[in-house]
């Protein structure tokens, strides 16, 4: 078995397949699949992922294999299956999958750099960038204005080449350790020998003659006060030695969290808990959806169920949205199982991930809370998975691989006979769909474990507050009630639904909209530098002072940012303190917790807020919520823009009056007769998912038909427009008759980073075989997609259809 099938890493569909390598004697004892190694490719040396060794190679003269980047294999078996279901599922590269499986540090970076490989004169441009040299690195050729067909071009006579440098070892952190290096009595010796002059020699001996254990050489020094030319006197006579040694960055070291004990269930948690213990204990796989209301104890179902699962000796994946893996949750879990879980999400820094990953890959944990790529964590003795507000969009990944994470899920859980869990309060149409079906199993919990009521939604008409002369964003009968709270030292939560909105530059003359040059999209206004910043390709431009189309000085900004909100709530009521949350205060690392604890400590009266407010926070102190433009979303283009309306304004509104003080809601609407919006007011999630269902039975949406969307972009417009018309014409020609193409329509933004976007879609009920027949289409296009930048994409379950 000397052989080795490698998946290499280069991200072409023509090489989507695996090669074969000799491996090398002094590689026969420790490669295994899953490891990643180092292969000759061309004429370049690339990282791989080895998934499998054979005895015969139908090729003849193979290379060996050059380098083994890790010790033990990165990817298990399951993994390495995984990985291949799920390229075939989302029709995108092995290499793709692979990569998503782990963390960011492992995926090898590559150093490029360019070398001069003759004495011939380059062109003028490339000469003033090589400035002499004969190796340059990379990035200063990027940085440069020149022309990549300048280098194609000197690449091509062979003058200049491309060296890739593999850097493929981590960094790991590791601390020097400092302890004796002679017995006992010696050490008195020289205790006694030494001169009374040598004060700190002496200290540092008589130390050690008291501890035997090692100590962080920098902490030492600290308490002794002492120097490394001191110590370094010691080292020489052989009395004291140091030494590095590894350490894993743990995110919460310096947390002491409060061990907390089970609660007692309440009949209704108690009801959906047992068939889950059941199926725990039994080793069988089933899907369960929990329909709890906000406040009904999802969480100590969670726990319990895992408490199971760890008796037994195996491993549980929680997964929880980005948004809300707030410190309360971390809390939550380390509360109850200590050290035992691991914790992964984009807060940390990338060391730490990846010593997260490792404290699972060596089996230090049984536990591991997450945002999406979490379900991806190295266990091999899975007994439970939990998907938390199932319903949100973050689950599903929006480039290579686009895969779900619940699909994942269940595939994972089939395969180790464990159940999975998905909770919510507002569970997608089609999970719910599939419970009312009997595919899910279904456990609905209506009662708060506290018995209180849900907080009472006022929905307030902004019409009617613009026909009495209100003009400001906040509607009189919420500023009344901000004031009865302050007054009664209660806290008040306010959301700004951001999504579909943002705030853009209109001249009051004639009307024009500033736009990025290079996308169809308005550029969006940051007041903190006073630019106007592109949020699909990074194009910005200072604010300007006259209309460029007009010339009138009439150029404003319109829209509501947090900034904005906040200036004109400190103008309505200025005694009152903000903690203002959104992507601009949270960017630095931890500054999300910061914020939050501020709050908790009672030191804001408001938390102000984007989305990432909307879920998982717990605050005894909050009763009134106000939701300032509950209806931004509804006139997005996408036929799930009612659902999430719905979602967002339910999850909302369950952060009031979860504790003692009872909470009331208010929403700011210009659509209070939506349906979405009123049976949101009342929680009724049941009439709206009648409501929803009846029109997505109508217009033959999901969960009625499945969806794939592909996208195509260029440079030339005719040419994305003619590609695609050819796509839609290939589908049509193979799929049944039930089946609709619709297309190709230009996508919701047409032009992004100088490119333009087509799309077509298809809706089928049943098409066995639709990820066969794109993929053979596809790959007709092979030639252009390499040779004239043609991009197609392809998403089989699209919930961006921007």
């Amino acid at each position: 078995m000397n052989i080795a099938s490698v998946i290499v890493d280069v991200p072409a569909s023509s090489i989507n397949q695996t090669f074969d390598y000799k491996i090398p004697e002094r590689f026969q004892d420790v490669l295994e699949s899953g490891m990643r190694v180092i292969v000759p490719f061309g004429p370049r040396k690339i990282m791989g992922f080895v998934v499998g060794r054979k005895a015969k190679s139908a090729f003849k003269g193979l290379k060996n294999i050059t380098e083994v980047l890790d010790i033990t294999p990165v990817l298990t078996p399951e993994l390495l299956g995984l990985g291949k279901w799920l390229a075939d599922e989302t029709l995108s590269l092995y290499i793709t999958s692979f990569q998503a499986m782990l963390p960011q540090v492992l995926k090898s970076q590559y150093k490029k750099e360019l070398v001069k490989m003759t004495e011939a004169d380059l062109s003028h441009e490339l000469e003033m960038v090589f400035a002499g040299r004969d190796i340059l690195p990379y990035e200063e050729f990027t940085g440069s204005e020149i022309s990549y067909y300048q280098l194609q071009k000197a690449i091509h006579d062979g003058d200049v080449a491309v060296n890739y440098l593999v850097k493929s070892k981590i960094t790991k952190k590791h601390v020097t350790m400092i302890k004796s290096s002679c017995p006992m009595h010696l050490l008195e010796e020289a205790y006694n020998d030494l001169s009374k002059k040598a004060k700190k020699q002496r200290e540092i001996v008589a130390f050690f003659i008291e501890n035997s254990e090692p100590v962080e050489l920098q902490k030492f020094m600290n308490e002794m006060q002492t120097t490394r030319s001191t110590i370094k006197i010691l080292q020489d006579r052989k009395l004291v030695t140091t030494y590095k040694v590894e350490v894993l960055r743990n995110p919460y070291n310096d947390t002491k969290f409060e061990s907390t004990i089970p609660l007692r269930l309440t009949d209704q948690q108690q009801q959906a808990i047992t068939p889950i213990k059941q199926k725990i204990a039994a080793n069988e796989h089933d899907v369960f959806l929990v329909h709890g209301v906000t406040g009904s104890g999802k969480t100590e179902i969670y726990l319990q169920a895992i408490q199971d699962v760890i008796n037994k000796g195996k491993e549980a994946i929680v997964l929880v949205p980005e948004i809300s893996l707030t410190p309360q949750m971390v809390r939550r879990f380390k509360g109850r199982f200590g050290s035992n879980v691991a914790v992964m999400h984009s807060a940390l820094s990338s060391g730490e991930k990846y010593d997260e990953w490792r404290r699972i890959h060596r089996k230090e944990v049984q536990v591991v809370v997450g945002a999406r790529s979490a379900i991806f964590a190295p266990f091999e003795n899975l007994g439970i998975i939990i998907i938390d507000e199932e319903h949100e969009t973050s689950y599903k990944q929006e480039d290579q691989p686009r895969y779900h994470a619940r699909d994942v899920a269940i595939h994972r859980g089939e395969h180790h006979h464990c159940p999975v869990i998905l909770g919510s309060a507002t569970p997608t149409l089609e999970s719910y769909a599939r419970a009312q079906k009997g595919v899910y199993q279904l456990a609905a919990l209506d009662k708060r474990t506290n018995e209180k009521a849900m907080p009472k939604v006022e929905i307030v008409d902004m019409r009617n507050e613009l026909h009495a002369g209100n003009r400001t964003m906040f509607s009189r009968s919420l500023k009344d009630k901000i004031e009865q709270s302050m007054e009664r030292k209660e806290q008040i939560v306010l959301l700004l639904n951001r999504r579909g909105y943002s705030t853009f530059v209109m001249c009051r003359d004639c009307g024009h909209v500033k736009e990025c040059p290079h996308c169809d999209i308005a550029l969006t206004y940051h007041k903190n530098s006073n630019q106007l910043k592109c949020h699909y390709c990074s194009y910005e431009e200072p604010m300007p002072l006259n209309c460029p189309e007009c010339n009138s000085d009439l150029i404003r900004y319109f829209g509501t940012g947090t900034q904005r909100v906040e200036e004109s709530l400190t103008q309505l009521i200025p005694e009152a303190r903000v903690i203002r949350m959104d992507v601009d205060t949270t960017r630095r690392k931890g500054a999300h917790e910061k914020l939050l604890n501020q709050f908790a400590n009672k030191e804001a009266d408001i938390l102000l807020g984007t989305q990432m407010i909307a879920k998982g926070l717990d605050f005894e102190n909050v009763t009134l919520v106000g939701v300032l433009t509950a209806d931004s979303m509804l006139h997005l283009p996408d036929f799930r823009s009612s659902e999430k309306t719905f979602q967002l304004l339910t999850q909302v509104s369950g952060r009031a009056g979860r504790h003692e003080l009872p909470g009331e809601v208010i929403v700011q609407t210009y659509t209070p007769d939506h349906y979405s919006i009123e049976l949101a007011s009342v929680y009724d999630y049941n009439q709206f998912y009648l409501r929803e269902m009846a029109m997505r039975k109508t217009f033959n949406y999901p969960p009625y038909v499945f969806l794939a969307l592909v996208t195509v972009s260029h440079q030339n417009q005719i040419k994305a427009v003619q590609i695609t018309q050819k796509i839609v014409r290939m589908l049509v020609n193979h799929v049944g008759e039930d089946t609709v193409v619709l297309g190709p329509t230009p996508s919701p933004i047409a032009r992004m980073k100088d490119r333009y976007r087509y799309q077509c879609m298809v809706k089928y009920k049943n098409e066995p075989k639709l990820r066969a027949l794109i993929k053979k289409i596809i790959q007709q296009f092979d030639d252009e997609v390499r040779k004239e930048d043609l991009l197609i994409t392809v998403d089989m379950q699209p919930y961006q259809l921007m």
